[in-house]
Formats: C-alpha cells, sequence, structure tokens
C-alpha cells in the first residue's frame, strides 16, 4: 500500500507555485482509494492575498487515476467554495479512470461536473491542463471559465489524433496557451487578479499607470488607449481572428474588451461564439464590458439558416448581458454587427462613435445599387461610379453626425477623447442595477 505523500510530486509542486510563497493547505489528505492515497491533491491558500481553492491531479499515484473517493475529494472542495463564495483552480493531468468493469468512474466524473456546473456562474473556475486531460475529465476541464494550456498538454475526449494545445486553441475551448507550466502559472495568478471572487462582488480595483497615447487607429492602438499599462491579457487569440477578447483594467479597474479586428472585415461563426461566451462570462461576474467596433457585419449574413443562428445567438448574449456596456464605433458598423453590438436592442448603456465612423443598414456599395441603381445606368465605368455613389451616400445618410442625429449613437468623440469617456462612463455605471422578469433562462441559439 502507497500510504506515504510524496511532496515533491509534480501536483505539489504546481500547487507550491500558484499558491503566494508557496503555502497552502491539504484537505482530506488521508484519504484513500484502492490501497493507495487517492491521486488529486485538495487545498486552499492564497494566490495575490485573496483565498483559492486548487485541486492538483497527482500522476505519481495510479497515473492520476480517477475514482469514487478522487471524485469525492474534488467535490467537497467545490461545495467549500460555494460557501464561501471563493475561485477553484483545478489542475489536470491524469492517464483517465479506474477501469474496473463497473460503472464508479462514471458516476465520480459525473458528480465531479455536477458540483462544478451547480457553482458555474458563481465562484470563478479556471482549468490548467498541464498534461492528459482526456474523456470525461475534458467535460470537466472545460466547464471552467478559463482553459489554461501548456503547449506540450493535451486535451480530448477520444484519442483521435487532435487532442493538441494548438488544436485547443484553434476550436476555441483553450483561452490561453503557454509555453511552459511557469508561464500558465502566472496567467491563471493574473485571470484571478482581475476577476472578482464571485457574482456578488465587485470588480477589482489596482493602482494603475496609464499608457502613452497611441495616435493610430490600429486595433492595438484603440486597446493601448483604453487599457492601463500592462494590464491586458487576451483570450482565445487563436479562435476566430476577426474579433478580439481581453481581460483588462481601465483606471484601475478590471473591464472586459471585446472587438472586432479590422484586418478581417467579417465576423465569422467562430467570432460570434468567442464573443458571445466572453460577454457571458463577463456578465456572470458584473465585469463591464467595453465593445470596439470596426466591422462590415457577419460573414455569409445573405445566406440562410446558419449564418443567422450565430448571429442570433451574439445579440442574445448582448442583449441579456445586465453588466455595463459601453460601446465605441471606431470604424464600420453595418446592417446586423451594429444591431448586435451597439444598438439599443443590444442594451448598450453608451454607444459613442468616432468622427469618422460609418453606420448604416447596408453596406454603403450595396445600398447603391438598392437605392440609387438609376444613378449607375450608362456610367462608362459602373465600379468607379459605384465607388462615388456610395462616398456620396455615406455623406448623406452613414456618418456619424448622422446616426447621432436620430440617437443612434449618445455622443461623437475624437479617438483622443475615447480613454476618457470610457472610465467616465464606467464610473457612472459602477452602481448600476437592473431586474430581468423572472425565468430560469433564456433559450436562445447556442
Amino acid at each position: 500500500m502507497q500510504m506515504e505523500k510524496n511532496l515533491n510530486s509534480a501536483a505539489r509542486v504546481r500547487l507550491s507555485s500558484l499558491f503566494d510563497d508557496g503555502v497552502y493547505t491539504e484537505i482530506n489528505s488521508l484519504s484513500v482509494e484502492k490501497d493507495s492515497l487517492a491521486s488529486v491533491v485538495t487545498a486552499y491558500g492564497y494566490v495575490n492575498g485573496s483565498l483559492v481553492y486548487a485541486y492538483s491531479q497527482d500522476k505519481s499515484v495510479n497515473g492520476g487515476a480517477v475514482g469514487t473517493v478522487h471524485a469525492q475529494k474534488i467535490s467537497k472542495l467545490y461545495s467549500l467554495a460555494a460557501k464561501t463564495g471563493r475561485p477553484v483552480l483545478g489542475i489536470h493531468d491524469s492517464n483517465g479512470a479506474f477501469i474496473d468493469g463497473t460503472v464508479d468512474s462514471l458516476n465520480a466524473y459525473g458528480e465531479m461536473i455536477g458540483t462544478a456546473a451547480s457553482v458555474s456562474g458563481v465562484v470563478p473556475q479556471i482549468s490548467l491542463i498541464a498534461g492528459t486531460c482526456a474523456g470525461s475529465a475534458a467535460m470537466l476541464a472545460c466547464s471552467a471559465d478559463f482553459v489554461v494550456m501548456t503547449k506540450d498538454a493535451e486535451l480530448f475526449a477520444a484519442p483521435n489524433g487532435a487532442g493538441t494545445a494548438a488544436d485547443a486553441a484553434k476550436a476555441g475551448t483553450a483561452a490561453v496557451v503557454c509555453d511552459d507550466e511557469a508561464a500558465a502559472v502566472e496567467t491563471v495568478k493574473e485571470l484571478l487578479r482581475l476577476i472578482p471572487e464571485n457574482n456578488l462582488t465587485s470588480v477589482p480595483v489596482y493602482e494603475y499607470s496609464e499608457n502613452s497615447f497611441a495616435s493610430g487607429s490600429s486595433l492595438s492602438d484603440i486597446v493601448n488607449n483604453i487599457a492601463d499599462a500592462d494590464s491586458v491579457t487576451e483570450l482565445y487569440s487563436g479562435f476566430g481572428k476577426a474579433s478580439y477578447t481581453a481581460l483588462a483594467t481601465a483606471a484601475g479597474s478590471t473591464i472586459g474588451i471585446a472587438a472586432t479586428n479590422k484586418t478581417s472585415d467579417r465576423l465569422t461563426a467562430d467570432d460570434s461564439a468567442k464573443i458571445a461566451r466572453f460577454v457571458r462570462t463577463c456578465d456572470a461576474f458584473g465585469i463591464p464590458v467595453v465593445t470596439v467596433v470596426d466591422t462590415e457585419g457577419f460573414d455569409g449574413e445573405e445566406e440562410a439558416a446558419g449564418s443567422v443562428r450565430n448571429m442570433t445567438m451574439l445579440a442574445g448574449a448582448y442583449a441579456e448581458a445586465t453588466t455595463a456596456k459601453i460601446t465605441v464605433v471606431t470604424g464600420k458598423a453595418y446592417g446586423p454587427a451594429f444591431v448586435a453590438l451597439a444598438s439599443r436592442g443590444a442594451n448598450a448603456d453608451l454607444t459613442f462613435a468616432w468622427n469618422s465612423a460609418v453606420i448604416s443598414p447596408l453596406n454603403p456599395l450595396t445600398a447603391v445599387e438598392f437605392l440609387w441603381h438609376e444613378k449607375l445606368a450608362g456610367a462608362a465605368n459602373v465600379a468607379q461610379k459605384r465607388q462615388e455613389l456610395a462616398a456620396e451616400y455615406i455623406a448623406e445618410n452613414a456618418t456619424a453626425e448622422k446616426a447621432a442625429y436620430r440617437n443612434g449613437v449618445d455622443e461623437i468623440i475624437s479617438a483622443a477623447e475615447t480613454r476618457t469617456k470610457i472610465t467616465d462612463a464606467l464610473e457612472i455605471l459602477s452602481g448600476k442595477r437592473v431586474s430581468r422578469l423572472p425565468k430560469k433562462h433564456n433559450n436562445l441559439p447556442l
């Protein structure tokens, strides 16, 4: 029987690297499963000075095999987290469950997934995949708010050759992929620093310094001008390349930044899923969302069926979210994209637009074809004439000023004013309270 703790196991080394000064307290450390200590270390301690619960699978004991006692230890941790309103980190590295022909392993995974689901949206949950996370364990790991992986880790439901960290990033499963465990732990610490301790506490506030103003109009310049110096943690960078999501601070307070990436003109299904998931996560913990819009719309929005489902999912995520929502239109905002991301239907609290923004129900080139087709008739160079008419259409109908006249935006601002306007808006919205009609949850397409 293996009854002595391996104090130098990777599981305990990982916990030491997570907790402040390497100090933590184990729970149920003497629990036995199949003639050995259970193959998971459960503990609590302080990260960045705040209480955090964590479990770390111990591959040095039966390959980290999951069984009934293993599950009970983890479930106990979730129970404590629910009672005290503190985050949970799961460090995954296991070869799988005990296979003995019984249903015990299925019950074990079901118990863990059930307890994790019961506190989803109540306390923050982060999964760190440091080795192998396979089968039902993958469902447990991916039920967390954020999944962080090392580049050599594996995450899969079935060993079909598509379980690398790169695959997980491309699929939108991994929020961040790090070069090694040290970087992964630091990423986890930063996420824990930025996220409130539970769904009832206010967002954290820290001392900060401002970035120097970036005079360009690229997305990186815009984010630089909104966020505090050295405060941005980008999430899901490998998924939905026409969009951008990140946690950061602005004037010392945590915010979520959701943006369209102007290097790609149209939002895909992946982008809709990425932004919708991010907005729902921010909303669960009361993190204000700043949305930067510069897009021609949704990819394939002229097509039927599938595209509409993704657009509806994104619009619904914004419309249902009750956290503070501030939108800045920095470039193009056409048709359904404006409706989903910036309109009153999306329940934006404040919508600003740069002087140069173009806000239109249709792409101006399409609008010309539809509304001014007779002006194109007989043109010697149709393409050139269409461009000229599009510029005329924008000037007459689709400028930021025209949108402001019709209450489409709340105020027109300059690029240089963006940070000040956002931080002022965050301050006045800090006490926002919204009550919704009683219901279990929405039933929007996912």
